[in-house]
């Protein structure tokens, strides 16, 4: 008798395959990996040992050639044969060593201007950083955002430079304290005022207005308007332009009116659509920029230029030179890159000397036809 699956709870028996039962298979093919390509060991860097003796001179010379040392005479088929091995070798000298066995680094430390810069300022960053390069410096920007006066000293000093230089005011004396506690040997500022502990390049920006005054009122002009500028950061430089302008017709029967514009064209339009009412029949449009956007807008309105309203601007810009008419400007002589890279230098290897002021930012007036 057969007793049905899971019948009384008992599940039925398992029967175990016969030995003669063929289980299905499958062959995979596992393909053979290739051995990998011999990887080559990574060069080793190399030293100024290395560039030594394929220059065939002793690593001192190696150290005083690169590292511009003038207290030692080498002559110049020495230092090309030097710098010839450097570069066939990829040497680069070590510059946390360098500033180890120096005692300082050689990175001076630029903070970015809070405000907008023109051609002229950009040309003389770029001539000092080629000045302070060819003295052995290296010169870091230092960007806007972040902290900003004593705190700003902090982060700069978190990077050790051996020279700060500050562009405009911003900073006080504590944080040229902080600075040189970090190790900095200079602090230089360049702006209107002195800040204790600093070296100072005093820009003089009342000169620019009062030589764009003076010019204004010797051609005839009384009734004289001063651009001030919207733009943030430029009040270090409009306000005492325009303190320029007024002490340049002080005491005579000229009156000066004060003009806020913005850089753009519509600002423009607006200021050249209201100069019936102003009454105006000349303008220091505060720099060459500002000078061309408010002439052309001034054109557009039908007033003559100069014939009714003289204009003059300031920097000295080749675009200027370009314009019908041609724009009278003042010509300002800013500090040369290689002075101030020098002072920097007389600065590093003179800590302990009393900080230098020095008044910068020559102006000259070029009349053209615009006035």
């Amino acid at each position: 008798m057969t007793t049905a699956p899971g019948a009384g709870g008992v599940p039925p028996p398992v029967t175990a395959p016969s030995a003669s039962a063929k289980m299905p298979y499958v062959m995979v093919q596992i393909p053979k990996t290739p051995a990998p390509a011999s990887v080559a060991p990574p060069r080793s860097v190399p030293t100024s040992a290395d560039v030594a003796r394929l220059a065939g001179v002793s690593r001192a010379t190696v150290s005083y050639v690169l590292n511009n040392t003038s207290a030692v005479r080498i002559s110049e088929p020495t230092r090309r044969r030097v710098h010839e091995a450097a570069k066939e070798l990829g040497y680069v000298p070590h510059a946390a060593a360098r500033s180890l066995r120096a005692g300082h680094s050689r990175m001076v430390l630029m903070p970015a201007p809070a405000f907008p810069v023109g051609p002229l300022y950009s040309q003389f960053i770029a001539d000092l950083q080629g000045a302070l390069s060819r003295l052995d410096y290296t010169v870091v920007q230092y960007g806007t955002t972040g902290p900003h006066g004593d705190d700003a000293a902090r982060a700069w000093a978190e990077l050790r430079p051996v020279a700060v230089l500050v562009p405009g005011p911003g900073i006080g004396p504590q944080a040229v304290a902080v600075l040189k506690r970090s190790g900095a040997r200079a602090v230089v500022t360049l702006g209107p005022e002195t800040v204790e502990g600093a070296h100072a390049l005093l820009m003089d920006h009342e000169a620019v207005g009062h030589c764009a005054g003076s010019h204004l009122y010797d051609r005839g002009r009384r009734r004289i308007g001063v651009v001030v500028p919207r733009g943030r950061g430029l009040e270090m430089f409009s306000r005492p332009r325009l303190d320029g302008v007024r002490q340049a017709v002080q005491g005579t029967d000229a009156t000066v009116t004060e003009l806020p514009l913005a850089y753009d064209e519509e600002a423009a339009a607006r200021l050249a659509a209201r100069w019936p009412a102003l009454d105006l029949d000349a303008v220091f449009a505060y720099n060459d920029e500002y000078a061309m956007l408010l002439m052309r807008a001034l054109q557009d309105e039908g007033v003559a230029v100069p014939e009714e309203t003289a204009v003059i601007g300031a920097d000295d810009l080749m675009l200027g030179r370009l314009l019908r008419p041609r724009l009278s400007t003042v010509h300002i002589e800013l500090p040369s890159g290689r002075d101030l890279a020098e002072l920097v230098d007389r600065a590093v290897r003179e800590p302990g000397a009393a900080p230098e002021t020095h008044k910068v930012l020559g102006a000259t007036v070029v009349h053209r036809d615009s006035s």
